[in-house]
């Protein structure tokens, strides 16, 4: 009796780990920023949602995958795609040749400058009028890139935050003067939210990308999706859903564009 107890314990163990294993593969862990609107933030009722959660839901789809949202700061996607503990990252995440020695991008699929965000009553205009002033950015994003190259020039403070909505109620308190991040994620905050006014686009030239281990074969995968759902409108659909207008015809939301290297 104790053999066959053993045999039958070792063959409920083994097909547990075969369970775990084929729902690992089915399981395509999608490490995000949620709080950074409209890209993936949690709606009325907590479910994630916005630009990019519906995109990688769609390719993963396509792909016959279901998708796990780990929830993780932007400034810890990085290590996280490259450990493995995340198989894809997302975030409004710019392309970057810096970035590209160290991970792979999928083409990218939203052209995007930093701007400068103020709360409504403010007769703040543009950076240059920031001399002394304090301007909130997100830890390790491109606007802090942005913000620390051009302090020198504009003398203005900068601080760092963890996501959107402690940096939009300092702002609205007063308690920083500006907040420089994505323009999409400002205009959409400032019309959804209000409180705030986006004043100056500072040009850039960033596009967004879904971000992996380096040489991932995912990487490709959702590449070649990305080519079918720009070419069947369904990027453009998105962008219409997301951001209330049609995206430009040049722009990478409509272009098939190859793999960044």
């Amino acid at each position: 009796m104790k053999r066959m107890k053993t045999a039958v314990g070792g063959l409920m163990l083994v097909s547990l780990l075969l369970g775990a294993g084929a729902q690992a593969q089915d399981t395509i862990n999608v490490g995000a920023n949620i709080g950074n609107v409209p890209w993936e933030f949690q709606d009325a009722s907590g479910a994630n949602v916005g630009f990019e959660i519906d995109l990688v839901t769609e390719i993963a789809k396509n792909l016959g995958k279901k998708v796990n949202i780990v929830n993780t700061p932007f400034n810890g996607l990085f290590a996280a795609v490259q450990s493995g503990r995340i198989d894809v990252a997302i975030s409004s995440i710019t392309v970057t040749k810096k970035r590209l020695e160290t991970v792979s991008f999928t083409q990218p699929y939203y052209d995007s400058d930093q701007s400068l965000t103020v709360a409504s009553g403010s007769t703040l205009a543009n950076v240059s009028a920031f001399k002394g002033k304090t301007v909130g950015v997100d830890t390790g994003s491109t606007g802090a890139i942005w913000a620390t190259a051009h302090q020198a020039q504009y003398g203005y403070k900068i601080r760092e935050y963890t996501g959107l909505n402690p940096a939009m109620l300092d702002l609205k308190a007063g308690r920083i003067e500006g907040y420089i991040s994505d323009i999409p994620a400002l205009q959409y905050y400032a019309k959804v939210t209000g409180g705030v006014k986006v004043v100056q686009r500072l040009k850039t030239g960033e596009q967004y990308s879904m971000m992996f281990a380096k040489d991932s074969p995912l990487a490709a995968q959702f590449n070649a999706q990305l080519d079918i759902l720009k070419k069947n409108g369904a990027v453009s659909k998105l962008y219409q859903k997301w951001f209330g207008a049609v995206p430009e015809k040049d722009t990478s939301t409509m272009t098939v564009l190859p793999m960044p290297k």
